[in-house]
């Protein structure tokens, strides 16, 4: 008998951590074989947020496909802060060079649903401005 897909779940790890929990166990997958799958494939993503998209079929076995690190995640770890505003519109958490939003953008454009990086690079201003992040207008090492 073929394998028949179950269930298809979309879930975050910090690379090279996930455990065997209540968010796997809901899948009907083997769980520790998951888990050290994920974790042989993400220990070199230092301890980012990795979303994984997991395929799990009525035979326990799963195939998963890992995506790139959130934006919003990428976003705070260059500028070094825990969270973004909780006034977007009115409290500024910092500044974010256009030379940093353009790696981001080239990073994240796999996952992303554009060819064009300038669409790409209006993504990430687009999720920095609602976390309370301004965009400076000069690429990094020119005066400001």
């Amino acid at each position: 008998m073929a394998k028949k897909l179950t269930r298809v779940a979309k879930l975050q790890f910090p690379a090279g951590q996930a455990k065997p929990g209540p968010a796997l166990a809901g899948l009907g997958i083997d769980m520790v074989g998951f888990t050290r799958a994920f974790n042989d494939a993400t220990k070199d993503r230092d301890g980012d947020i990795v979303p994984v998209v997991i395929k799990a079929y009525n035979d326990r076995s799963f195939e998963f496909e890992l995506k790139t690190t959130p934006t919003s995640v990428m976003i705070k770890k260059a500028l070094g802060i825990k969270s973004g505003s909780k006034k977007s519109g009115q409290e500024n958490v910092g500044t974010l060079s256009l030379e940093k939003v353009r790696e981001i953008a080239e990073y994240k454009m796999k996952d992303l649903n554009t060819t064009n990086l300038e669409a790409a690079m209006k993504m990430v201003i687009g999720t920095a401005k609602n976390m309370g992040v301004t965009i400076s207008k000069k690429e990094d090492g020119e005066n400001k």
